[in-house]
């Protein structure tokens, strides 16, 4: 059995595959993970954006969602993460999707006659237009600010891939 933290990471990794495998979209994953990116996610063939447009994202997962006027509001990424995922200068898009799961792994899926249903739900955001930081401060971690609005569906991550949607923090 997987440890709590390990369990949840996995559960929110897979929640993300699932959609976009609903989304018409292909995972993959780097061997080693030395750049911030937990999974690249593309749509294959011809597109109106190119050929295989994809993305890259930082994969994160919280038990308690902490909103305030309309964001969520994410402390979890380290300053290495976060100047890994901010900035203008990345030849393939990032983004960081951060998913909200139940407390318990026995809430993480119900299975009805109706369906599989996978709880709760995540966000997306790209940090392109902040400025990534000094280097004086590598063991804080950063505040990060997601729309409530931007919330992950089959439709929002093919959107993402195409680069049909722009993604402003605010």
């Amino acid at each position: 059995m997987l440890d709590p933290g390990n369990h949840q990471g996995k559960f929110g990794a897979d929640y993300i595959r699932v959609l976009a495998s609903a989304a018409g979209l292909i995972w993959s994953q780097d061997d080693v993970d030395l750049d911030t990116v937990d999974l690249c996610l593309k749509l294959p063939g011809r597109t109106p954006r190119g050929f295989s447009p994809r993305i890259d994202v930082q994969v994160k997962t919280v038990s308690t969602l902490d909103t305030t006027n309309g964001v969520v509001n994410y402390d979890g990424l380290s300053h290495a993460q976060f100047n890994n995922l901010a900035g203008p200068d990345f030849t393939v898009p990032r983004y960081l999707f951060v998913v909200h799961v139940p407390r318990s792994s026995t809430n993480y899926a119900d299975l009805s006659t109706f369906g599989l249903l996978l709880r709760h739900i995540g966000y997306y955001v790209s940090l392109s237009d902040l400025s990534p930081l000094p280097s004086s401060r590598r063991d804080r971690h950063i505040r990060v600010k997601l729309p409530m609005s931007n919330v992950l569906t089959a439709e929002s991550l093919r959107g993402l891939v195409l680069g049909n949607i722009v993604t402003p923090i605010g």
